[in-house]
């Protein structure tokens, strides 16, 4: 299936913020087309003929958007999509399909998918698709970037620290902390101030913000801690 272009003009950002478009499809005319059509956008594309090719060699760090056919030769897209889920690789999914029924776009959105469309595809819709798509991923590798300067914050904490900290977070009061650990409430508000100094918190609310988006374990319920 060859696709139309179309001479309307579109804004792109530019190539260092912009992503990379991956299409894993196993039709050659149609990943050439599709390749054709958005690196007339000034998007940069990379193309792969089988799930196999793509695990091998995509940049799981990339800013980008991942257009999938559900049905191909060796590896199908929802096995692509089940060990991209494995890796915690956390991509942009629009699956592509001639054989989409309503039982399997379902499975792929509760998977992670972000939507499902079946060929022939409107080229536009598309193309608009994948820029709301890379704009999700780079939403998504910010918040990535912040959970891990979050959690190297968090690593600078003491064993001790750390012991007050997940009681701070479960409100618990100074003195009902010193009870918890068997420490003096000096003890507990020297151990507080070093929190707040090492996750570079002003305030509670600050610190609360840090152990919310980091990639922390549950805090332990306060009713277990005392």
């Amino acid at each position: 299936m060859m696709i139309q272009m179309t001479s309307k003009p579109y804004t792109q950002e530019s190539p260092d913020t912009a992503g990379v478009v991956y299409i894993v499809e196993d039709d050659e005319a149609l990943r050439d087309s599709l390749k054709w059509l958005l690196e007339a956008f000034s998007y940069r594309v990379e193309l792969f003929e089988s799930g196999e090719m793509f695990l091998a060699k995509f940049d799981p760090n990339a800013i980008a958007v991942l257009v999938l056919d559900v049905r191909m030769p060796g590896m199908s897209g929802l096995e692509v999509q089940e060990h991209l889920i494995a890796r915690k690789c956390d991509i942009p999914i629009i699956f592509i399909s001639g054989h989409g029924d309503v039982s399997m776009a379902v499975s792929t959105l509760k998977k992670g998918a972000v939507d499902f469309i079946e060929k022939p595809f409107d080229q536009a819709a598309l193309r608009s698709l994948i820029e709301r798509m890379l704009q999700e991923a780079r939403q998504r590798k910010a918040k990535a970037e912040q959970r891990s300067l979050n959690d190297a914050l968090l690593s600078k904490l003491t064993p001790r620290e750390q012991d007050v900290l997940e009681r701070i977070v479960s409100g618990r009061l100074n003195k009902q902390i010193s009870a918890d650990l068997g420490i003096s409430i000096k003890t507990v508000e020297a151990h507080r101030a070093s929190i707040m100094d090492k996750t570079n918190s002003g305030t509670v609310a600050d610190l609360m913000r840090v152990v919310m988006n980091a990639n922390r374990p549950p805090v332990k319920d306060s009713g277990s801690m005392r």
